[in-house]
């Protein structure tokens, strides 16, 4: 499967964005999907994943200020972020694998994942 990260841009903070990450193949619907992270100089981090069944999962860091949803219609897994912070400027990876494990944080792994997009920058100004 082939991912295609888009939305990113250069906001305030308190600005909000929804990132986009289009997949190709028709068994998208089949598939976890994750929303990861890399600011410079750092690991990439998990962010948020959401299940085939549309289970969803966040890092703390995150939590109540970014959603992810998925349209299987579309083929398409969406991070809507709000109430930005100038550290989560990052470089945006959407990712997806079809047997994740949810469990003993297994999702949170870079390493769970076989399919990766190239990235949406995300820049939040202070």
């Amino acid at each position: 499967v082939q991912l295609q990260a888009s939305g990113g841009g250069l906001v305030q903070a308190g600005g909000s964005l929804r990132l986009s990450c289009a997949a190709s193949g028709r068994t998208f619907s089949m598939y976890s999907m994750a929303w990861f992270r890399q600011a410079p100089g750092k690991e990439r981090e998990f962010v948020a994943a959401i299940s085939r069944d549309a289970n969803t999962y966040y890092a703390d860091s995150v939590k109540g200020r970014f959603t992810v949803s998925r349209d299987n219609a579309k083929n398409t897994v969406y991070l809507q972020v709000n109430s930005l912070k100038p550290e989560d400027t990052a470089v945006y990876y959407c990712a997806s694998q079809v047997g994740v494990r949810y469990y003993n944080n297994y999702y949170r792994n870079v390493g769970e994942y076989e399919y990766w997009g190239q990235g949406t920058l995300v820049t939040v100004s202070s």
